[in-house]
């Protein structure tokens, strides 16, 4: 059994709230999409610098990513989580009273920009001015947290409840936390020594689709996602960072990351054959703006768990074999533009290619 709960084992109570959490989920997919990826770009158009494209190799599991920082790229972090965080848990995830999203603390942390008509609603996601107030907390470090509302009232509304949320759950804990639940250890990380533990904490950052020891928002990432299972309900978490280029997001589904591609015109061409679709038809709702004679989209890969990275049928304790995959490519989608309301991901097979 899943720990979050399928739609079967739901209440239609908790259907229904199911159903209006992942509707707003694909909103904000939207807007990550936008903000992560098209607004990153268009920032290093705008001060004339060319656009550090991802290589395809760089989305292999495993993959090894250029270790440079590009200060163009928007970087963030948030958890978008179904329910609300009980107050057991502030220990690790730390949202206090003194980082609620209030007019009072934004004010004292200089990180938002406040007119003097502060908008008390903006919080709330079917605000018309919350995706205005998400950008502008967006830059601030640590994690922003968006979470049901705990007052019975208006249960079921979501809301920015806090900003500058730090992770400080251990990353040895977290990966202790899943080798229990894979059966590669029963106890503790170090029972089988320290070799067989560095090696689980390795794992660990592949499972998540991680280079080993990544900067800080990945690292805050994965390890909020692995704590957030504590927890019985599903949680959505966005990271972009200046290193990987990417919008990675990790969800009951498992980890994707979406980046952008640029595409020449045979490819354009054949993508759009392959598909039955008009040349025109693809590029007016596929491709988001051109680069000289480029054609530029998002295309987005899903990765999903191999058996080492299951827990084992049989419930059995088992060794761990660090050189076998954790991680395989799943799908491989050409995204369509944001806001584009009748047209799929497009499959497109280049990982590999």
């Amino acid at each position: 059994m899943a720990f979050w709960g399928i739609r079967e084992e739901l209440s239609q109570s908790d259907r229904l709230r199911r159903s209006y959490y992942e509707l707003l989920r694909d909103e904000l997919d939207q807007f990550m999409f936008q903000h992560s990826l098209i607004d990153s770009y268009n920032n290093f158009i705008n001060k004339k610098i060319p656009y550090p494209f991802v290589e395809k190799r760089e989305l292999k599991p495993r993959a090894r990513i250029p270790d440079l920082e590009y200060e163009y790229q928007n970087a963030f972090l948030v958890i978008f989580i179904e329910e609300s965080i009980p107050t057991d848990h502030k220990k690790y995830i730390r949202f206090f009273d003194v980082n609620k999203t209030t007019k009072q603390n934004l004010l004292r942390s200089k990180s938002f920009p406040l007119t003097n008509k502060f908008d008390r609603n903006q919080k709330y996601l079917e605000s018309v001015h919350f995706y205005d107030f998400l950008k502008a907390l967006l830059p601030v470090d640590y994690a922003l947290l968006i979470q049901r509302n705990a007052d019975t009232k208006a249960r079921d509304r979501y809301s920015l409840s806090h900003f500058h949320v730090r992770i400080d759950w251990p990353i040895a804990d977290a990966a202790e936390d899943l080798a229990k639940s894979l059966r590669y250890i029963s106890k503790d990380l170090y029972e089988k020594g320290d070799k067989y533990a560095e090696d689980i904490q390795k794992k660990y950052f592949e499972y998540y689709g991680q280079p080993f020891l990544v900067g800080g928002r990945r690292t805050a990432a994965i390890v909020a996602a692995q704590y957030l299972k504590r927890i019985p309900c599903i949680s959505t978490i966005y990271t972009g960072s200046s290193e990987s280029r990417a919008l990675i997001r990790i969800s009951e589904r498992g980890v994707s990351k979406a980046i952008l591609m640029e595409l020449d015109e045979k490819e354009i061409e054949q993508i759009a054959k392959d598909n039955n679709l008009k040349t025109q038809t693809l590029t007016k709702n596929y491709i988001i703006t051109r680069n000289k004679d480029k054609g530029i989209a998002i295309f987005q890969t899903t990765y999903g768990y191999t058996s080492q990275s299951r827990p084992p049928d049989d419930g059995k304790l088992r060794e761990l074999k660090p050189d076998l995959n954790w991680l395989s490519v799943g799908g491989q989608h050409l995204c369509p533009k944001p806001g584009v309301w009748e047209y799929p991901p497009i499959p497109l097979n280049v990982i590999y290619s």
